[in-house]
């Protein structure tokens, strides 16, 4: 083959693996069951099918790129190593104290996740830094090697080092390294000074231990991928998407596994981004729904929010700080237990919930037959006239209606006192009301107002409920790309190679000293780069740089972007102006008297890609025209209409169809409400939206 390389994408969901292979002729995707005892059999058998209907030989494949949900399933599932946490006398408590803060504050039964390591592997050693980095109470080596001998004694697998203050001092930490590598060789070590540089220790500690407890399971994951792959033919490089939304060798995302909590989810805001760009909006609500979760994110001019902290495991579904909080660079996301093989039941009120509990791939919804009995949302979705039974994922799953029907019939319909079909509705509401009220708390915490948004809705469940969702929320346009069934996938093979330096240097905007701040910027985005360049030797690479500021006394800080010409010219009237400017956007006000801090500082470091060119709308729009129908239960009208059916193979460019309607296609289907049109755009997109008036030219009839 000549030209561009032929490369993989792979994600590994809670219950599908999508996988899309980019060749130069173009790009084939198919989505097969996730296999959880082995996630490679999954990839194995997924890239046979794309290799077959691209033609080629796996052999061909000049590079995959992966990622995987089995970092975030292991730190909520708590399948990971044997895991010791060594601290600083008198902290061994960090992680069970947390920080002492009520997320609900008339709960009096309020539950917090257990921490990871009980207190009997935690473990101190008597040393001491202060804020600033200097020693207040040297570290005895001796100690060390004592300790080690009783970690040996414990069997432990791997081993978290987290000293106060590390952040700013990382001698007593590599130290501790140093002496376990010497007296437990083969043991895992992770050290906080690596892992997560920033200040806040328990958040530190509680990443530093997530990263040590999943690495031996993601090391071991990660080697039988690459021999899995080379044994079906495809011996070349393989690479992971991190949370941030770049790519990380393999060997680093085996060194820091943490960095791969929510990976999937990334490749999916690269690839809405992506759209975004494509189609010139500045402001779009991405929406990825799968058969787990649902994902939601604000992407502004082009590019997803970041934050530094995310959650894991949430005892309270949309309330922060109940959950496991996770110290590094990711892309501002909220996520609940809403995806197509999300679970529902009655509860003690009397009303139907769903989700977070899924029946993922095995058993799967009842519908699948493959043993399931409960009633998922894929059920409800089937029995609403959503799915057809005999193509559901190109037709190599059927599905059953008359086991959807028992399922919801069972344990909705029965104890409520209605019919499957009145119980699949109610289930669809609720899981979509729960999406929708998930999108306007996002947006409210981030000051955005949603009515001036643009959806875009990929995964294989996202088209399904797209629509409905943009009903609630007061969205008019909802765009649905070419391959959003398998859109995290594809974003894979969209995103750069980065790698995000952090560091903790806490700085008064009075004591702000450019020449310092100069060469701090020059530090991170040194780090950054040969991270970089250790993915990529050649290609260029861009840098961007925040900083993360607070008002004194405040608690938390604001991310604040610093212009390239602002790192080598740092400027202290230029900075502080920023962060007003953000603090207003986000709070509507500053606070008078009050000297700005700075607590973090980052640099980001990426490979650059063409920035894609807008695609303009089509001139004249051709109403479309087909025989074939089919019932759907539209809920804002609360009863089933004729809605036409299409396969989008079939509608070219400037094809528009007012709904109801079912645009198919192999790995999801669209649908259009009675209140809604679609139209195919330029590139090939499905632009569901409000209702437009057309020229009269323009109604021109074709028929599919």
């Amino acid at each position: 083959m000549t030209g561009m390389p032929c490369r993989l994408g792979v994600d590994i969901g809670g219950t599908f693996t999508d996988v899309v292979l980019e060749t130069p002729a173009g790009m084939v995707s198919t989505k097969v069951l996730t296999t959880y005892a082995a996630p490679e059999d999954a990839i194995a058998l997924g890239m046979a099918r794309v290799c077959a209907q691209a033609g080629i030989g796996p052999d061909e494949i000049a590079q995959v790129i992966h990622g995987t949900t089995l970092a975030t399933n292991a730190l909520i599932e708590r399948r990971g190593a044997r895991t010791a946490l060594v601290t600083t006398e008198g902290f061994r408590d960090v992680i069970e104290m947390r920080t002492e803060s009520r997320f609900e504050q008339y709960d009096l039964n309020l539950t917090l996740p257990e921490p990871l390591l009980p207190r009997n592997r935690r473990y101190t050693l008597r040393e001491r830094l202060d804020a600033d980095g200097g020693v207040l109470i040297p570290l005895d080596r001796a100690e060390i090697e004592s300790l080690a001998d009783t970690l040996r004694a414990g069997r432990y697998e791997s081993v978290a080092v987290g000293l106060l203050h590390a952040y700013a001092n990382d001698a007593h930490e590599r130290l501790v390294a140093e002496v376990l590598a010497e007296k437990l060789p083969g043991v895992d070590v992770s050290l906080s000074s690596e892992v997560s540089p920033q200040m806040r220790e328990y958040e530190r500690f509680n990443t530093t231990i997530a990263n040590a407890y999943i690495r031996p399971l993601m090391a071991s994951y990660l080697g039988r991928l690459r021999d899995r792959l080379a044994a079906e033919g495809a011996d070349c490089p393989v690479f992971l998407m991190h949370s941030g939304g770049g790519i990380l060798s393999l060997d680093m995302a085996a060194r820091f596994p943490v960095r791969l909590v929510e990976s999937g989810p990334a490749g999916g805001a690269i690839f809405a981004a992506e759209i975004a760009a494509r189609h010139g909006l500045d402001r779009v609500l991405s929406f990825d729904m799968g058969g787990t979760t649902a994902k939601i994110c604000l992407i502004k001019n082009r590019a997803p929010r970041t934050a530094r902290v995310f959650e894991v495991a949430r005892s309270y579904r949309f309330k922060k700080g109940s959950g496991m909080p996770i110290s590094i660079p990711v892309i501002d996301m909220v996520e609940i237990g809403a995806g197509g093989g999300s679970l529902a039941h009655v509860d003690g009120m009397n009303q139907i919930r769903v989700g977070p509990e899924s029946a993922g791939s095995e058993p799967g919804p009842a519908c699948y037959g493959r043993g399931g009995e409960r009633p998922a949302v894929t059920d409800a979705d089937l029995v609403l006239g959503k799915l057809d039974p005999e193509n559901f994922a190109g037709g190599s799953i059927p599905l059953s209606p008359d086991r959807a029907q028992a399922a919801l019939a069972a344990h909705l319909g029965a104890p409520l006192d209605m019919g499957a079909e009145e119980a699949a509705y109610g289930l669809a509401e609720v899981v979509d009301e729960n999406m929708a009220n998930a999108a306007r708390v996002h947006a409210v915490e981030n000051g955005e107002d949603l009515s001036h948004y643009t959806m875009i809705a990929f995964g294989g469940a996202a088209p399904l409920h797209a629509a409905r969702l943009c009903e609630k929320l007061g969205v008019a346009r909802c765009l649905v790309p070419q391959g959003a069934g398998v859109g995290s996938a594809i974003g894979f093979l969209r995103a750069p190679f980065s790698f995000e330096a952090t560091r903790s240097v806490f700085t008064r905007m009075r004591a702000f000293a450019p020449d310092e701040v100069r060469a701090l910027f020059r530090d991170l985005r040194a780090e950054a780069e040969s991270f970089v360049r250790s993915c990529d030797a050649k290609a260029p690479i861009a840098a961007e740089a925040k900083v993360f500021m607070r008002y004194a006394g405040q608690g938390w800080e604001i991310p604040v972007p610093v212009p390239p010409e602002d790192m080598e010219a740092p400027d202290a009237a230029r900075l502080q102006a920023r962060f007003e400017a953000e603090y207003t956007a986000l709070f509507g006000r500053t606070v008078e008297g009050l000297e700005a801090e700075i607590t973090v500082w980052s640099v980001n470091a990426f490979t650059t890609r063409p920035t894609p060119a807008e695609l303009t709308p089509p001139e004249t729009l051709t109403e479309v025209e087909t025989s074939a129908t089919r019932p759907l239960f539209d809920p804002a009208q609360g009863q089933r209409l004729t809605a036409r059916v299409v396969a989008r193979a079939e509608m070219g460019v400037g094809a528009r169809l007012t709904g109801p309607a079912l645009v198919t296609e192999d790995e999801t289907t669209v649908i259009v409400p009675a209140s809604r049109e679609v139209a195919v755009l330029a590139d090939g997109t499905l632009d569901v939206r409000l209702p437009q008036t057309a020229p009269a030219e323009t109604r021109e009839k074709a028929h599919v």
